[in-house]
């Protein structure tokens, strides 16, 4: 579609009409500006006259409707039918400077935010509904951040880079799953079952992981190895064959743990409160030790494990 434009001799008054819309008018109580008389000035130089006398202009009249709008009245107006970017570049065509910030501001506003909701338990569950048994429901990288996900079942889920800060997942079934470097900073595990999950360099900072279960009755062992686990309570959990080498415990509390058969290989154990642990043929080679409350052990250190440090 095609512009055209009929001059009429007389200050600031110049006819706008298209094939198939009506006549635009703009006359001398329209306020135009300079920019706007000589960018049509220019166009004129190069337009050819039809039969009646109208100089042709190709450009787009849907989109220059509300530029003509709006130098009469001074108001932004665009039917939804419109595209703004259109209407943006036909200001940017005739030089009306004093509209073209409203425009870019009103198409950011219409450019969908990268979107980081948490997601929500409603929105979760309906996804484990449409998920077959059998399927494994990818969630890497997604953002569960304060989400309620207590007592579910979510066996066999990948939350590999996802963020489940300030989480509660107290009570749920989390076997299987992938938390690979995942942030599962103050999150609530309490309760928990654990069997065979693989927390490789995840974060758990401040993590309460009370009575959670990492006991696989079929041998496989829960790896966490290089997690960071500052200030984690891990009171009263089974933890027996838990793969924790060369992760942070510090100041954590692991009261009461079933520690058997774990492999605390270079572990950072700094402060942690290991009292009432049973730690029957757990590796504790290289491990660090310092500050730690190791009273009323079930059994005592193997003296074959090498302590980095013990005070």
């Amino acid at each position: 579609m095609q512009l055209l434009i009929k001059c009429i001799y007389k200050p600031m008054w110049l006819y706008f009409m298209s094939y198939s819309l009506p006549t635009f008018a703009v006359t001398h109580n329209t306020q135009v500006t300079y920019k706007f008389v000589h960018s049509v000035s220019a166009q004129l130089w190069n337009s050819t006259l039809d039969k009646n006398g109208a100089f042709l202009i190709d450009r787009s009249p849907v989109y220059f409707e509300p530029i003509l709008n709006y130098l009469r009245h001074g108001r932004l107006v665009i039917d939804k039918s419109i595209s703004p970017q259109g209407v943006l570049e036909e200001a940017k065509f005739f030089g009306i400077t004093s509209v073209i910030d409203q425009l870019e501001s009103l198409i950011e506003k219409d450019i969908p935010a990268k979107d980081h909701t948490p997601i929500t338990r409603r929105e979760f569950v309906l996804s484990l509904i449409a998920t077959p048994a059998k399927s494994e429901l990818r969630c890497q990288g997604m953002n569960f951040d304060g989400a309620d996900l207590s007592k579910l079942d979510l066996r066999n889920i990948n939350f590999k880079y996802a963020s489940l800060r300030n989480a509660n997942v107290a009570g749920a079934n989390l076997s299987y799953c992938n938390f690979e470097r995942a942030d599962l900073a103050n999150v609530n595990m309490e309760g928990a079952t654990l069997l065979t999950v693989k927390l490789v360099c995840a974060h758990l900072e401040g993590a309460n992981m009370t009575n959670c279960n990492f006991d696989d009755p079929a041998g496989s062992r829960t790896n966490m190895e290089g997690a960071n686990m500052k200030n984690v309570n891990l009171e009263g959990s089974h933890m027996a064959g838990v793969n924790l080498r060369v992760t942070t415990l510090r100041n954590s509390n692991l009261q009461n743990c079933d520690l058997r058969g774990a492999v605390l290989a270079g572990a950072d154990l700094e402060n942690c409160d290991l009292s009432g642990c049973d730690l029957q043929e757990a590796n504790l080679r290289g491990a660090n030790l310092k500050g730690a409350t190791l009273e009323l052990m079930l059994t005592p250190l193997h003296m074959s494990q090498t302590v980095t440090t013990i005070t």
